[in-house]
């Protein structure tokens, strides 16, 4: 039976396309490794199928008509907020490896249409709406038909993807804020305003200034999911990390909810059970409010592409909360569990109830029948070095810059991936002086936190920040000591770049540097394939990106 009437069996029928046709090729370039640097045409190289990936573009199709319909009918305060934080949660399901369950996107998608057309009625919206405002057909071919290639030119269609793109990585960190309370007008009306644009605008210019915009409201929500984060669980402390095990049963979270995170240690205090953090949950061991729960014993394993090998050993229950999971093996099918805007077919969900807390019981109860996990490494690794931990350092940094200890402080942060070529940021550590710091945030940091690079006087050669949207704490450091130095400009710092990036949520952090004025910003190991040459020539132009190359050629850039 065909997909799409199959999940709306017993739903109305006026809505839905006759067609039994199998959905039309995909075409998805969102990520790093994208097809050829070009375009994943017929399965995802994260794993997505066509159905998924053209389902997914019909929910973003869904999310710019709700965010039309909202942006046109001027809508404030609450209802502002509300349509905001329901278009996030969308878009956050869109990134990549972040949600692979078909009859979850659809499910979205149905909702957007059904608030969007709340709006249009209530704001008495006249008919002259675009048509992901008023389409009401979910089908396989609706959905084919509304993807990246209905804008025939490319320049402009790289414009649309990429603020479209940014936008993604900031609705999953505003999803964030909003899971823990926390709100601000201005970022919705953005995010509502600039995924409208995305729908109808055509001029180049005026798109061209939503993605410089995209960069300013980027910096905007990291600060807001900053301020959030630390206000609930406190600073972020220097931390040494525990990456060995203990011999008991045990839970792995990985994601970066740290809500959830809360809840979990919480639910199995005093159950026998241990929790360890993977992936970009290891910087939730920097925060006080979790230090104080004696069954939380570190990190196991590394970045989120060595997951099939590392879950398998932890033999224990596995809770994905935000995103990057791949596809699951079936010998741990039965003891992987999902939250939040993550999603994989075949799996419990767990849903967070109208009032209360999730309930992680299912999860604790499949903990108690696991083996132990076996140990793939033991010692520990040290993190913590968000702005607020950092910045109590500033006067022995700026003493080691001024006597010359420090020389350059070298920001690699980002993603991880599986390609060959990341092996480029581990060279890169291993070959910068002994007179260089790394900064880092995101889980690029996994290619070179556990190398022994020593420290200088005291400070460790890697300063890691936290999590990807913790790139917020480099740009306040950065801003730090630019005042501390009375420097005109921000790039006459003995700052530099090479940034790691996979999916979408770096591709925002990358607009928040350009937006803080950062020119000379390396990114690798290849250029986005959804710019253009044209719009690729008009960022190298105005704020000299560039591609990473190689460690030998960069280096001596970096350190001239």
């Amino acid at each position: 039976m065909n997909l799409f009437k199959r999940i709306f069996q017993g739903h109305k029928t006026d809505s839905i396309s006759n067609s039994t046709k199998e959905a039309l090729p995909m075409f998805c370039f969102q990520c790093q490794e994208t097809a050829k640097n070009q375009g994943c045409t017929k399965r995802g190289v994260c794993g997505k199928a066509n159905d998924t990936a053209n389902l997914q573009d019909l929910l973003i199709h869904s999310a710019r008509g709700l965010s039309y319909a909202a942006s046109k009918a001027g809508l404030e305060g609450n209802e502002l907020n509300q349509a905001a934080e329901f278009v996030s949660k969308a878009m956050f399901a869109t990134i990549t490896n972040a949600n692979f369950d078909d009859e979850k996107i659809i499910a979205l998608t149905k909702e957007a249409i059904s608030r969007r057309d709340a709006i249009v009625k209530k704001g008495g919206l006249n008919d002259d709406l675009p048509d992901c405002s008023k389409f009401e057909e979910i089908s396989a071919e609706k959905a084919a038909a509304s993807g990246i290639l209905a804008e025939e030119n490319e320049d402009i269609r790289s414009l649309r993807e990429t603020i479209t793109i940014g936008v993604k990585g900031m609705c999953a960190y505003y999803e964030h804020a909003n899971v823990l309370g926390y709100f601000d007008e201005e970022i919705s009306k953005f995010i509502l305003e600039s995924l409208a644009a995305t729908a109808v605008e055509k001029d180049g210019d005026k798109l061209l200034q939503w993605l410089l915009k995209t960069g300013e409201f980027a910096v905007t929500t990291m600060a807001l999911l900053d301020r959030a984060n630390t206000e609930t669980y406190g600073n972020p402390e220097i931390t040494q990390v525990n990456i060995g095990v203990r011999n008991n049963p045990g839970i792995l979270i990985s994601g970066h909810d740290l809500k959830d995170m809360e809840n979990l240690l919480k639910q199995t205090k005093g159950t026998g059970i241990d929790v360890y953090t993977h992936g970009e949950m290891l910087p939730a061991n920097y925060y006080p409010a979790f230090k104080k729960y004696d069954h939380f014993v570190g990190n196991y394993g590394n970045a989120w592409w060595k997951q099939n090998e590392e879950f398998e050993s932890f033999n224990g229950a596995i809770l994905m909360t935000t995103n990057c999971i791949i596809p699951v093996k079936d010998s741990y099918k039965d003891r992987i569990f999902t939250t939040g805007m993550t999603g994989y077919p075949g799996l419990l969900h767990i849903e967070k109830p109208e009032k209360g807390e999730k309930d992680f019981s299912a999860v604790i109860e499949c903990a108690k029948k696991c083996k132990p996990p076996i140990e793939i490494e033991k010692g520990t690794i040290t993190g913590g070095f968000a702005h607020h931990q950092t910045l109590a350092l500033a006067d022995k940094i700026v003493e080691a810059v001024k006597s010359g200890a420090i020389k350059k402080f070298v920001v690699m942060a980002g993603c991880d991936g599986r390609m060959k070529s990341r092996e480029y940021f581990t060279d890169m550590a291993k070959a910068l002086p002994n007179d260089a710091v790394i900064l880092t945030a995101g889980c690029a940091k996994y290619r070179y936190n556990k190398l022994n690079l020593g420290d200088i006087g005291g400070i460790p050669r890697v300063l890691d920040a936290g999590q990807c949207n913790d790139s917020y704490s480099l740009a306040v450091i950065a801003l730090k000591l630019k005042e501390v130095f009375g420097a005109e400009d921000i790039n006459d710092l003995p700052i530099d770049f090479a940034v790691g990036w996979y999916e979408q949520k770096a591709v925002t952090v990358l607009l928040a540097l350009l937006h803080l004025g950062f020119k000379g910003v390396r990114i690798g190991p290849t250029l986005p394939g959804f710019l253009s040459e044209n719009v690729a020539k008009t960022l190298i132009d105005t704020f000299d990106l560039k591609k990473t190359t190689d460690v030998e050629t960069d280096l001596k850039d970096i350190m001239a």
